[in-house]
């Protein structure tokens, strides 16, 4: 590690302030998430709608309910079980250790990174530092130079809220990213792609930092003919569409029942005109994509997908100008087609058929991992079925994104998905080391075994390996 990085003078700041940040009791930790709740629910809402409307036209109520309300929720949770988490979690000692007792402390990892994205650069800084506070840790916050308004305000935030020798918000670039990565925290956490998260991972490795990874990856749809059409479509349309298709866990393609294909189109087009009226463009209700770099992206995968024959049922406009894109449809799509071998992240919504749901599930398990897979249908036999024979970091039923919201279950993907997890005291795990202790009481059968051995003493290991 270079002593010339521009960031460890503020790393060691907070290295040296560690223990006591995790010496506090969770009232003092409590005190300060209130104070972030307080900021991003009054002092700075306002600011917080306005940035990200900059930034990419997000509709305020949208920001509020993707972006303020998770984070809050998120507070609200972790302060009404914050002294749980933090007792001594007594646990049981084998009767070969008689004599003693047993039991786990959370303590803080420590200095920690918290590495976000622009997608949505409220939520996804700020809860995971929800639980790194909780946790008892100090931390570097680097979020996403692609929402520049919305990292200089939150930057604003925490100067606003925190000393920096125990919370920090650093912005920049690569460059940034990378000289921060060079540092020896004890913990990282990233949100982003899996591409950029092996490399968070390479860096991690050198200084034997753990992480979390929150990535992404194609999320599938599966409805079968039993479900409710009409409203799968429905759930289907505001998944894709909220963010305008910018969320990790957003349907990445839908897997449809052969039969029940005209129908959805059908659906689908009646949905996005009751969402954003016959024109989205002019919705107030309808985000743009964050920048010029993504809109080609997506218009040229659109492109891609056209010259390879395939068949766009519903949208295709689009707006360089504006960096609009017109939620879109887009059945026939052959499997070289860049919209099926990368993860979209934009409202162009691939639609493949199939005829069994055996069928559906190997064409799921010949892709890496998804992040989310969601499955439409009445039949408990088939919802078991899907559950029992793929792999996902999360699952919804009838529904899309809800599972997000829940605190209570594990929010994080498996292998090319991400590696941890994140929310209520999953989050607070991550940021902590769950550290065993075993306390001596009084003579033990350990201490009638030391050296020099003898007949006895063989006789008492016999009899231990037998009975306990």
């Amino acid at each position: 590690m270079s002593q010339e990085n521009p960031f460890l003078e503020l790393f060691q700041k907070q290295k040296v302030h560690q223990f006591k940040i995790g010496n506090t009791s969770h009232k003092e930790r409590i005190a300060k998430l209130k104070r972030l709740q307080n900021a991003l629910e009054k002092t700075y809402k306002q600011d917080i709608r306005e940035a990200l409307y900059q930034d990419f036209k997000k509709p305020h109520l949208e920001t509020d309910l993707t972006e303020i309300y998770p984070v809050v929720d998120e507070i609200k949770f972790a302060i009404s079980n914050l002294k749980s988490w933090l007792k001594h979690e007594k646990v049981a000692t084998p009767v070969s250790l008689l004599g003693s007792s047993s039991y786990i402390v959370n303590e803080p990892k420590g200095v920690c990174l918290i590495i976000s994205p622009w997608n949505y650069p409220i939520n996804l800084t700020f809860a995971p530092l929800v639980s790194a506070i909780a946790g008892g840790n100090t931390v570097i916050l680097k979020p996403s130079e692609m929402t520049p308004n919305t990292s200089k305000l939150m930057a604003k935030i925490v100067s606003d809220v925190f000393e920096e020798n125990e919370i920090a918000l650093v912005e920049g670039e690569v460059e940034t990213a990378s000289a921060l990565l060079e540092l020896p925290f004890n913990h990282i956490f990233f949100t982003g792609s899996p591409a950029v998260g092996k490399i968070v991972m390479k860096a991690a490795s050198k200084n034997l930092t753990s992480v979390t990874l929150e990535l992404g990856g194609k999320s599938p749809a599966i409805i079968d003919d039993s479900s409710n059409l009409e409203k799968a479509v429905q759930k289907i349309v505001y998944g894709k569409c909220t963010n305008a298709g910018q969320t990790c866990i957003a349907p990445d393609y839908v897997l449809i029942q052969e039969s029940l294909k005209p129908d959805f189109i059908k659906l689908f087009k009646k949905e996005i005109q009751a969402f954003y009226s016959e024109n989205p463009e002019s919705s107030d209700s309808y985000s743009r994509i964050v920048n010029s770099k993504h809109f080609e992206r997506l218009t040229n995968s659109l492109e891609d997908a056209k010259q390879k024959g395939s068949v766009i049922e519903s949208g295709g406009r689009t707006n360089a100008s504006d960096c609009y894109i017109e939620p879109t449809l887009v059945s026939g799509l052959p499997e070289d087609a860049t919209l099926m071998q990368e993860e979209i992240f934009g409202p162009i919504l691939p639609l493949k058929t199939y005829k069994t749901i055996e069928e559906a599930v190997d064409y799921v398990n010949s892709n890496e991992k998804p992040l989310a897979l969601y499955i439409f249908s009445k039949k408990n036999k088939v919802v078991d079925y899907v559950i029992q024979n793929t792999r996902a970091g999360s699952t919804c039923v009838n529904h899309n994104l809800l599972q997000f919201l829940n605190h209570n279950l594990p929010f994080g993907g498996s292998n090319n998905s991400g590696i941890g997890k994140s929310h209520g005291i999953f989050g607070f795990r991550e940021f902590t080391n769950q550290r065993s202790v075993l306390k001596q009481h009084t003579i033990g059968a350990v201490d009638l075994l030391i050296p020099p051995y003898n007949n006895w003493k063989q006789k008492l290991v016999d009899l231990t390996i037998k009975w306990f």
